[in-house]
């Protein structure tokens, strides 16, 4: 059997009378660039005729694969499940709701062929209600200016990356939608290009208030991964001995006026914050000592085979 060269994985929930249609226009594109190639879909936990829909393409193609989650656990685990079965040397995701167009797969493919390892959608004209772009732009500015990533879509589901990124992944929470910082942190090339973004066709959109706020906090864990993973140290030892410093010329300050006044009289609060400044610069610089421990010797197993109910391979 010849090897996939190009996977390409779609998340869906819920999805029933979209599924069909987007495989119809994704190997109408695929079949026209003559390549090898793999759709991997990744049912998340579908509460409607998804599966059985996804399970009978499978049937009639077997360049389809299938793959069932036990439940909902979110677009980062589906992507990551996808990601550790993903055969292909350039891997693509999009979305299930029919809004990417799967006629831009080519200009991805251009773009990498350039040298890059990501590239990345940017819905330029997007096609969506305020409650989405509107939090969208003030996520994607906030991460431009913590991260330094210019770029204008982070959290774009179309995007196509090559084999060495996807397996230097680690997706949880809502981690998905800066998969472009990790990668850049890592020094891999990231690009992006401006495609077509159409409305939703059917059901309705999974976005929440909810996620803005995971969004957010997620965005804080990423800056802090992407700066301090592999040297916890520096971030907790900063603040230590910044804290301790403080503390210590209070203390300083506190004895000099003991030694030259003979009293401290009224500044013994001065006393206590010297000293509880001191011992949390320590414990800080300690928590860091330990992290950098657990960084050099915990080795997780963070394969998503946990979550996976079925797979129609």
């Amino acid at each position: 059997m010849i090897e996939p060269y190009v996977s390409i994985i779609i998340p869906a929930k819920d999805e029933e009378l979209s599924v069909e249609q987007l495989y119809g226009q994704i190997s109408k594109e695929l079949i026209k660039l003559s390549v090898a190639y793999e759709i991997i879909f990744v049912d998340d936990g579908s509460t409607d005729k998804t599966y059985d829909i996804l399970a009978k393409l499978h049937n009639n193609d077997k360049k389809v694969k299938v793959i069932k989650l036990r439940g909902n656990f979110g677009k980062s685990v589906a992507l990551q499940t996808g990601f550790e079965l993903a055969a292909g040397e350039i891997i693509l995701t999009m979305d299930a709701d029919l809004q990417d167009d799967p006629k831009e797969i080519p200009s991805f493919l251009s773009k990498i062929n350039q040298g890059y390892d990501l590239v990345s959608g940017w819905k330029k004209d997007r096609h969506d209600p305020l409650s989405k772009t509107v939090p969208s732009k003030i996520g994607n500015f906030a991460t431009r200016i913590l991260t330094g990533i210019k770029i204008h879509d982070l959290n774009c589901g179309f995007k196509a990356y090559r084999k060495e990124v996807v397996k230097n992944l680690n997706l949880y929470g809502e981690l998905y939608k800066y998969i472009p910082v990790l990668a850049e942190k890592q020094n891999f090339r990231v690009s992006e290009i401006v495609i077509t973004h159409h409305s939703r066709k059917f059901g309705k959109s999974k976005f929440g208030w909810q996620r803005n706020v995971k969004g957010f906090l997620d965005m804080l864990t990423v800056v802090f991964l992407t700066g301090y993973l592999r040297r916890p140290a520096h971030f907790f030892g900063t603040l230590g001995i910044f804290s301790f410093v403080f503390g210590f010329f209070i203390g300083l300050y506190i004895t000099f006026l003991r030694i030259t006044t003979g009293s401290i009289q009224y500044r013994y609060p001065l006393l206590f914050m010297a000293v509880l400044a001191m011992v949390i610069g320590i414990q800080l610089i300690t928590t860091g000592l330990l992290a950098e421990m657990i960084v050099s010797y915990n080795q997780n197993n963070n394969s998503t085979s946990k979550y996976i109910k079925e797979i129609l391979d």
